[in-house]
């Protein structure tokens, strides 16, 4: 059973959308809510005051902290404060708060109280990523930030090598490189890929190529913040290159995947036999020998 227990009026909990690069990119609804907000909980506060500068907008609120550290016990006060019957504004420092953003233990929450959720649409990195980078844009999915450790982002990504949608990523500019390297061997090399930087700022960049070639061009250092396109698994053709195959295999193996599993996914993936792509594996083994 879901539903405010307290019997009487709640405040609104709302959740605005912030520019991801140009103040000028703020929507009036932004600029009023700043304006007339009673408690702003803010990712980075000293990046909400200067948002509110540069937009010529005086906050009156209370304004707390509000980010991945302290998002499950703020949650609760925040929630507390909307039972009282307080409106609550969440900004975090660009994007749409919950989308790899604190946000979403909130919105939980208050839905299962019975609070009154809104949003403020606006900016979001993901899907102006998405239509810059010219990959389809009609069946698409995002993947956040990819694991760190590499055999947990090479397990991730092998699990990712038959999507067929176009997806979307997050990374950190020093980790772009591995990363690439690292998709161009789950993915394959050709796959195609945009490489999007500083999206909307003064040194926007977007960069399309294959994933190998991506890659490299990577290794020279990338600064900024990074959001990444890669296309989606083609449709199997029912014919594949029997190196590229135990390829694959090989690739999933090393991420820690037993050899009957990898060879069962790779299968699916190309669209052959799984005995096909057996009968590759052992080629490559005796080649290699």
């Amino acid at each position: 059973m879901t539903g405010n227990q307290t019997g009487g009026a709640t405040g609104t909990l709302r959740l605005a959308a912030a520019p991801i690069g140009r103040a000028d990119d703020a929507s009036p609804r932004l600029r009023a809510a700043l304006a007339d907000a009673q408690i702003i909980a803010a990712e980075d506060t000293r990046r909400l005051r200067r948002l509110a500068a540069d937009l010529g907008v005086e906050t009156r609120a209370r304004v707390v902290s509000y980010y991945d550290q302290n998002e499950r016990a703020r949650a609760a006060e925040l929630l507390a404060e909307l039972l009282a019957g307080r409106d609550v504004l969440v900004v975090t420092d660009a994007g749409l708060p919950g989308v790899s953003d604190p946000g979403y233990r909130l919105v939980r929450a208050a839905v299962a109280e019975g609070v009154p959720v809104t949003v403020l649409p606006g900016p979001s990195a993901v899907t102006t990523a998405l239509v810059v980078s010219g990959l389809p844009t009609d069946r698409f999915c995002f993947e956040g930030f990819p694991p760190r450790r590499p055999g947990e982002r090479a397990r991730r990504l092998a699990a990712l090598a038959a999507e067929p949608r176009t997806m979307v990523f997050f990374e950190a500019p020093h980790r772009l490189a591995a990363t690439l390297a690292a998709m161009a061997e789950a993915f394959g090399a050709e796959r195609p890929a945009a490489v999007c930087r500083e999206l909307t700022k003064t040194f926007e960049e977007v960069r399309r190529g294959t994933l190998g070639e991506l890659a490299a061009w990577a290794q020279d250092g990338v600064r900024g913040e990074i959001t990444l396109v890669v296309g989606g698994a083609p449709e199997p053709d029912g014919t594949a290159d029997p190196a590229d195959l135990a390829a694959r295999v090989a690739a999933r193996e090393a991420a820690g995947t037993p050899r009957k599993q990898a060879i069962g996914e790779v299968a699916k993936a190309a669209g052959v036999p799984r005995r096909e792509v057996y009968d590759a594996v052992v080629a490559a083994k005796r080649g290699g020998a």
